[in-house]
């Protein structure tokens, strides 16, 4: 397998599933502030913005934990 089959690959593997997971988690605290901002300035439709952007989080972490599982010992980097 060539270098750059493994570069695509990478997001299909343990590892760029588990760095993408990390990226989502880390846009949690964006969300966090945001809500955090809205309820101190009573702004109803930015606490909304940012609960439906955390409810977005939550699925994709959701999703990409299902990916993890389904990967097992498939990795594509492994092979």
């Amino acid at each position: 397998m060539s270098k750059l089959t493994k570069a695509k690959d990478f997001k299909k593997s343990k590892s760029g599933t588990y760095l993408s997971m990390a990226t989502t988690a880390f846009g949690a605290v964006g969300v966090a502030k945001q809500i955090k901002k809205a309820r101190g300035e009573h702004d109803t439709l930015r606490l909304i913005d940012a609960t439906v952007s955390a409810v977005a989080i939550v699925t994709g972490l959701a999703i990409l934990y299902r990916e993890l599982k389904r990967l097992g010992d498939d990795d594509v980097l492994l092979g």
